[in-house]
């Protein structure tokens, strides 16, 4: 059976792969598909999913809660935040920053965070992970991942877009994971018949039934 280590670190190369694109390089200083978001800013968005794993892994584990994946996000309210909030505009700020050195230096270190996952992901605990800018709790490795392929997969599509390419396919149960977890952020905001009816029914379907 696939694990999600081997789902991660597979999504990951696609989106490299979609990252070392001409098109990316050719577009690097135009607008992205993204309100305020530069095609480097995003590409640099795209990488950090992967870039800060390596040291996350090797910090020691701190003694903050361990939460469920949900419970996060739930905790983190970004969601629910608008675009001109200051969690966006910081991440908007790193990633352009993640891309000042230019196209080439940013393949290059995402392409070596995962040279270094492939080594210590597989045989690694699955203890809790944590990023500096979250509050007072980490989550479980494995659920983490599970949060990088949703970010991978929906910020892959944004870039190719962004840069007019076709977006990277991926495995099935990558996205049977990333759908999964998106249906129930979108639970968060909509009632469960709206979601129903949009899987079911296109005559009764709601046009709106985004998990952000």
């Amino acid at each position: 059976m696939v694990t999600i280590r081997e789902d991660f670190l597979t999504t990951a190369h696609t989106a490299l792969g979609l990252l070392r694109h001409e098109q990316v390089a050719a577009k690097w200083d135009q607008p992205s598909a993204l309100p305020e978001f530069g095609v480097s800013g995003l590409a640099g968005h795209l990488a950090y999913q992967a870039l800060p794993l390596p040291s996350m892994i090797q910090a020691p584990p701190g003694d903050e809660p361990v939460v469920p994946l949900m419970e996060h996000y739930e905790r983190a309210k970004w969601t629910d935040l608008d675009l001109d909030s200051e969690f966006h505009t910081r991440i908007r700020a790193g990633g352009e920053k993640l891309a000042s050195g230019g196209h080439g230096d940013l393949c290059e270190r995402f392409e070596q965070a995962l040279v270094e996952l492939e080594k210590s992901l597989p045989g690694l605990e699955d203890r809790g992970v944590r990023m500096p800018h979250w509050g007072p709790w980490s989550v479980a490795l494995d659920e983490y991942l599970v949060s990088r392929l949703m970010e991978f997969v929906v910020h892959s599509d944004d870039l190719a877009v962004s840069v007019g390419v076709p977006t990277p396919e991926f495995p099935c149960q990558v996205n049977e994971t990333v759908i999964d977890l998106l249906t129930r952020l979108a639970l968060n905001k909509r009632s469960g018949i709206d979601l129903v009816r949009a899987l079911s029914r296109k005559e009764r379907a709601p046009q709106d039934i985004t998990a952000f």
